[in-house]
């Protein structure tokens, strides 16, 4: 039912990227943004993809991914207003997020776990965070007298 994803994703894929890693990298990219238009079109709101975990540390890469990741749900009619971009909350992530908020591209960050990550995604303006609650429950139980 959903090969055609895929299937139109490694042909994106062949088409675009020079090397093989080229081509893998814009394969991925592809699939996550055709999963996300097929979703969207059954499901109200937004929904997230994510920035590669390995530009987690790098401001420029993030923030020019994340517009690729955009264009390429604007090439299937998706709205920007429905699109997450989710980043990993590393102080470059955050200042990535930042930039990209002001560009109206809305951010969802993650790999939170703490205060500080949390307020300073306040201060960027990011539009949403995801904290992961389990393993801050897990640190204050294990610390717990």
């Amino acid at each position: 039912q959903y090969e055609h994803l895929i299937d139109d994703a490694i042909a994106w894929g062949r088409k675009n990227g020079k090397t093989q890693e080229q081509q893998v990298v814009a394969a991925c990219d592809k699939l996550a943004v055709n999963f996300g238009a097929e979703i969207l079109k059954i499901v109200p709101g937004r929904v997230s993809t994510e920035v590669d975990a390995r530009l987690s540390f790098d401001k420029e890469k993030s923030i020019e991914k994340a517009r690729h990741l955009v264009d390429l749900y604007q090439q299937q009619g998706v709205e920007k207003s429905r699109i997450l971009i989710k980043l990993a909350s590393t102080w470059e992530g955050i200042r990535a997020a930042e930039e990209l908020e002001k560009e109206g591209i809305n951010c969802n960050l993650t790999l939170l776990f703490s205060f500080a990550q949390a307020r300073a995604c306040a201060e960027a303006g990011v539009f949403l965070i995801s904290p992961f609650v389990g393993r801050i429950y897990d640190w204050y139980q294990a610390r717990k007298p």
